[in-house]
């Protein structure tokens, strides 16, 4: 079976992920050129997170998603498994929201330049006016009433267990008063692990679990340091026992 699904992913899989990406790019791309840019940042990339989880047969489930208020933004917060981690949230959070990414995405062919058109906010570490800008294009977007998702771990996991939290999000979180939804992804990182991006997909469910908003207690460091600690108690709780407790990222 597991020779059959290779050459389903060669055969099949792939060629459709191609022409599904490139029809996300220039629908993304276009449509917010064009018009609304909070619609078509999102839904090409949903629908096209949706078809590719469901090209590769990958079970999902979600839980928690009557946590969520109707109209309230949220940092949500979520471990760092794999690639499919992007496309577990993408498709299925079901909440309209901007990316925190890395810098370097924003070279990847077409998933890079939709992402700018889209106004997904590139982090850029490289200096203290690089970061101020970074967080003033973030408090905008949530000033607008839009949600923002983070890997507040900053790289992906080399052993499925989570590494630190960095403060950014939080920091964020405070300053606009905004409850932290944390998320916690499992079975990501057994579908496709960073030590072997390119290769073979392994099917494994997914599961996303949406916990509790954690609404600020105040202002301030205390505040921060609160919703930080109270989110990644939240993200741990929720993962498999096989990648329970902390082990260091050499890539933090």
């Amino acid at each position: 079976m597991k020779y059959i699904y290779r050459l389903y992913q060669i055969c099949i899989f792939l060629p459709l992920f191609l022409v599904a990406t490139i029809l996300t790019t220039v629908s993304t791309v276009l449509g917010s050129f064009l018009g609304n840019g909070h619609f078509w940042g999102y839904y090409p990339g949903r629908t096209w997170s949706k078809v590719t989880i469901r090209l590769l047969f990958l079970p999902v489930k979600v839980e928690g998603r009557e946590h969520l208020a109707k109209g309230q933004s949220y940092v949500f917060v979520a471990n760092h498994q794999g690639m499919f981690d992007i496309f577990l949230i993408y498709g299925y959070l079901n909440r309209n929201f901007k990316w925190m990414m890395k810098k370097a995405l924003r070279k990847m062919p077409l998933i890079g330049v939709a992402s700018q058109y889209a106004h997904h906010i590139f982090v850029d570490r490289s200096g203290p006016s690089a970061i101020k800008q970074t967080i003033d294009q973030a408090r905008e977007i949530l000033q607008e009433e839009m949600s923002l998702v983070v890997f507040p771990e900053g790289a992906r996991t080399f052993t499925g267990h989570m590494g630190t939290f960095r403060r950014g999000a939080f920091m964020l979180a405070d300053e606009l008063q905004l409850p932290v939804c944390p998320l916690t992804i499992n079975g990501s990182f057994n579908v496709m692990p960073r030590m072997k991006d390119g290769h073979w997909v392994v099917w494994h469910p997914l599961r996303l679990t949406i916990h509790q908003p954690i609404f600020p207690i105040g202002e301030g460091r205390e505040n921060m340091d609160y919703l930080k600690d109270e989110s990644y108690k939240a993200v741990m709780s929720g993962l498999v026992e096989e990648y329970q407790g902390y082990v260091e990222n050499p890539d933090q």
